[in-house]
């Protein structure tokens, strides 16, 4: 999970951490926690952030974007 490109995201639609916890019905210490990978998002509340948000896609905060090493050499040969 990528916090930094959340927090992007949720500052260009100007949208506040209470006001998302709020749509997540979740306490904003548990969304430091999930944040900060302590604890893990459900899928449900992924789906919830993209869709409150309003974002294309979950991929690149939720979900990493790179190919791994051996996926990449295999690719590439």
């Amino acid at each position: 999970m990528d916090k930094y490109k959340l927090e992007y995201e949720m500052k260009t639609r100007g949208i506040t951490i209470e006001k998302l916890c709020t749509e997540l019905h979740i306490s904003r210490s548990a969304f430091y926690r999930k944040c900060n990978g302590i604890s893990e998002f459900t899928q449900g509340e992924i789906q919830r952030i993209v869709d409150y948000i309003g974002l294309d896609s979950p991929m690149g905060i939720f979900f990493a974007d790179k190919v791994s090493e051996k996926t990449h050499h295999a690719a590439s040969v």
